[in-house]
């Protein structure tokens, strides 16, 4: 009988990560390794870093050398780094950090179970020198498909699992192709639609180490989302650096609007939802289709990261307070109770203060039901880290601390502009002491809030449920569901008043 090998992955991140770790999960578990949650459990913790920002980076070491404490006092033998911090530096990090007993970059997901084996055998790994990944595949991007590099997320999918897949691991064909093992229960998951991006943006680092930007063939999307309606989910989040991007590599930049009602028709799938979108790139077909589709969320996340037209022109973006404005009355008058959020930097290279004016201008007047906002810290190798014209940190600070307090209050009102009407809320938990709760359409996982449905009894998990908005608390609303469910009466119903 072979030896019991245990693994636990730690994941830090976006969404993206979520979806690598639970690829790694699969091609783990397809090799007898054990997937525990606990960390302290596991022979080895492998942890999923995040490469993004420093606070990130800062996050991911913590997670490091809190796993390396486990060797100490727990079963863990090996603390492994994978993810996008350890494809980012590499040999730096394995040298800056000695506590990781590996770092493997992309090219080793392939190959993780044998990896894993050596380093826990006391074995040693030589982690890469880090490159620039955009320039390992084609410039033309209807080149890059079928190219032999590793993008996590990729490859060929069959139609059925082979008979000696573990119970729970997605289906797959090829010594190369990913598989899948979920890490968890929720109702909803994440689903990658492309790697990388073609984008410049100043700021950014990501392409760099991410890669150039390629699409996953529109037949893998959909088996993966039938396999995981089969695993009891209910919504699907599509998730890559740009999905406005979708299809330029496969011939078709308008192939999302073909796939999209054809992931909505899935059987047991009840909402689809559209993450990362540009808004240099939105298009009238894909505002239709987001739009006008059943079972697909009228749910938008532009990336405007400011408004002000010179900073927007220093990141390397484009547009500016008016034309953003104007996509947004686009999209409301097809679909006036979409939901919009967005992410924004203040304290970019040269923002002056009447550019932070026409930042707070545009977002009085955008009526965000999400806004995120993070101050500008330089990102090594990235063109905006070589701009002279920085802002002093605690300008920084203090803009961020003002814009956060104005985003706040401005969400808080459009949640409070949501009173009355009536949502399609995902019941993702059931507590003692919250009860129902979950999402509408207007709302992402994690980012986004939540509705705390009040006055019914008898709501399971991975439930739709139509209720009315009646309060709400900051960017979370409370609602109650309509008296014609199901599944369970209003509470002073079934105590017979």
């Amino acid at each position: 009988m072979p030896e019991r090998r245990t693994v636990a992955l730690v994941t830090l991140g976006c969404a993206r990560n979520e979806v690598d770790s639970e690829e790694l999960a699969g091609r783990l578990a397809a090799d007898g390794w054990e997937l525990v949650e606990d960390a302290a459990e596991a022979d080895v913790a492998v942890v999923n870093t995040c490469g993004f920002v420093e606070a990130a980076k800062k996050d991911s070491v913590d997670a490091l050398l809190e796993a390396n404490d486990l060797k100490d006092h727990g079963r863990t033998q090996a603390v492994v780094a994978v993810g996008c911090m350890a494809e980012r530096y590499g040999k730096e990090l394995a040298e800056a950090l000695p506590e990781a007993d590996g770092v493997l970059g992309f090219d080793d997901y392939a190959d993780i179970s044998e990896r894993l084996g050596t380093i826990l055998a006391g074995g040693a790994h030589v982690p890469h020198a880090p490159r620039d990944r955009r320039k390992l595949l084609p410039i033309s991007p209807v080149e890059r498909q079928g190219a032999a590099v590793a993008l996590p997320g990729h490859g060929e999918v069959a139609a059925t699992a082979p008979a000696d897949l573990p119970e729970g691991v997605a289906p797959a064909s090829g010594p190369r192709a990913p598989l899948r093992r979920r890490l968890g229960s929720s109702p909803v998951a994440s689903v990658k639609l492309a790697s990388g991006c073609d984008r410049r943006c100043s700021f950014c680092a990501i392409p760099s180490f991410r890669g150039a930007f390629v699409s996953r063939r529109p037949s893998d999307v959909l088996t993966e989302t039938r396999w995981l309606a089969e695993q009891g989910v209910k919504e699907i989040m599509l998730v890559s650096e740009n999905n406005t991007s979708y299809g330029k590599d496969l011939g078709d930049i308008r192939l999302l609007e073909t796939l999209l009602p054809e992931l909505a028709a899935v059987d047991g799938i009840e909402r689809v939802r559209v993450s990362y979108l540009q808004p240099a790139e939105m298009r009238p077909g894909l505002i239709d289709v987001l739009t006008g589709t059943e079972k697909v969320a009228p749910y938008f996340d532009l990336s405007f990261q400011h408004s002000a037209p010179g900073v927007l022109r220093a990141m390397r973006r484009f547009g500016d307070t008016d034309r953003f404005l104007e996509l947004l009355e686009t999209i409301r008058a097809k679909a006036p109770r979409a939901g919009i959020r967005s992410n924004f930097i203040v304290g970019f290279p040269g923002e002056s203060e009447a550019d932070l004016a026409e930042l707070e201008r545009f977002l009085i007047e955008a009526r965000l039901d999400a806004i995120g906002v993070f101050g500008y810290s330089d990102e090594e190798g990235t063109e905006a880290a070589t701009y002279e014209d920085k802002t002093d940190p605690e300008v920084v600070a203090e803009r961020l601390a003002h814009i956060s307090r104005l985003a706040e209050e401005l969400t808080a009102q459009r949640a409070e502009e949501r009173i009355g009407e009536t949502v399609r809320v995902l019941v993702e938990s059931v507590g003692e002491e919250d009860g129902p709760t979950g999402r509408g359409e207007h709302q992402a996982p994690e980012t986004d809030g939540q509705t705390f449905l009040t006055g019914v009894s008898g709501l399971s998990v991975g439930q739709m449920v139509e209720a009315k908005v009646v309060a709400t608390e900051g960017v979370d609303l409370v609602a109650e569901p309509s008296r014609d469910v199901e599944w369970g009466r209003p509470e002073s119903e079934e105590a017979g008043t």
